[in-house]
């Protein structure tokens, strides 16, 4: 369940920044008026909150911000999901519908080790290291 939510996560704030806005916010919206009804609208707000500081985040390059934002909504994610564990083949399903190349992408899996003063820097997309 908490690689899903990761997945969801990711997926659901990057598609906030794209033509599937709209396609985004009524499915997880539709997907919280279902199993938690009394919390779909506050949902609703949530999401537009997010899209706009995806969208400033996207435009100034912070990758900060859109990290946090990811880890939010992962949040989220992973507590409906532990509240209502069948709703996870839900999601999977608005997550196919909403970005369906999803799951052609492949997996990245990585591994590291670091043995004395050796740093590891690691990232499954762009990564963007600010030398001191």
């Amino acid at each position: 369940m908490a690689l899903l939510a990761q997945s969801a996560g990711v997926t659901l704030v990057t598609l906030m920044t794209t033509d599937a806005w709209n396609r985004t916010r009524e499915g997880v919206t539709s997907l919280w008026r279902r199993t938690q009804p009394d919390r779909a609208e506050s949902v609703a707000a949530e999401l537009a909150a997010t899209r706009e500081d995806a969208l400033a985040a996207g435009e100034d390059g912070d990758q900060e911000t859109l990290a946090e934002l990811h880890a939010e909504w992962q949040g989220r994610l992973r507590r409906l999901l532990a509240a209502r564990p069948g709703v996870a083949a839900e999601l999977r399903g608005l997550l196919e519908e909403l970005d369906p190349d999803r799951t052609t992408r492949p997996a990245v899996t990585q591994h590291a080790s670091a043995s004395g003063r050796a740093r590891v820097y690691q990232a499954g997309r762009d990564q963007y290291n600010a030398q001191p």
